[in-house]
């Protein structure tokens, strides 16, 4: 008795119509990327008790660090946030009498903002007057920048205040966008309660 081997056209027909089988099923369309869902705690804040010619409010969800850095003057300090893996960076400088000191404080606040234009979209920048009085220049950056939100505020006579919000990982402004956009609300509470000593 022989066998014959089914011929190549009717192997060629039962493996069109398995795959015709298959691709009549419902259509695969892949996800789109996602972000993790990020809980942000209610805001909540409390007095800087820590000796510096400056007070402010600041978020309960903060711890503050003495800046570590080499660079680092008596009054600069970082308010961390553990959960969110943010700080914002305050330095503080005391000028005297002459304009050209002031002059020089805030041509170096720009200087610092414009050194994020590589990669920034756009820098929006706005003055506003705080509720103790004082001035307060804010710049909000767009972008993959590592810096989102950068702030001066002054007295104009002696005191001088700046602020700069930094994320400790890797920048995805995309996905820190609700986080950004807390600290922002944070960073405005800092600004409209920053007080100087007389």
């Amino acid at each position: 008795m022989k066998y014959s081997f089914p011929s190549f056209r009717f192997l060629f027909l039962i493996f069109s119509i398995a795959l015709l089988n298959f691709s009549c099923s419902e259509e695969y369309n892949p996800k789109p990327k996602g972000f993790n869902k990020i809980e942000l705690p209610g805001h909540r804040y409390q007095k800087l008790v820590e000796k510096h010619p400056y007070t402010f409010e600041y978020s309960t969800a903060a711890k503050i660090l003495k800046d570590s850095s080499w660079l680092a003057e008596p009054h600069w300090l970082d308010i961390y946030y553990p959960e969110n893996h943010c700080n914002i960076q305050i330095t503080y400088k005391k000028f005297g009498e002459k304009k050209a000191e002031f002059d020089e404080l805030i041509d170096d606040s720009h200087k610092l903002t414009n050194k994020h234009n590589i990669r920034a979209y756009s820098i929006d920048e706005s003055v506003v007057k705080t509720p103790n009085g004082y001035y307060a220049t804010i710049f909000e950056l767009s972008g993959e920048v590592p810096s989102q939100f950068q702030f001066y505020v002054t007295d104009s006579t002696k005191h001088f205040l700046r602020g700069a919000l930094y994320f400790r990982t890797a920048v995805k402004n995309d996905s820190l966008a609700p986080v950004i956009e807390y600290m922002k609300i944070d960073a405005m509470k800092i600004i409209n309660s920053v007080q100087f000593e007389k």
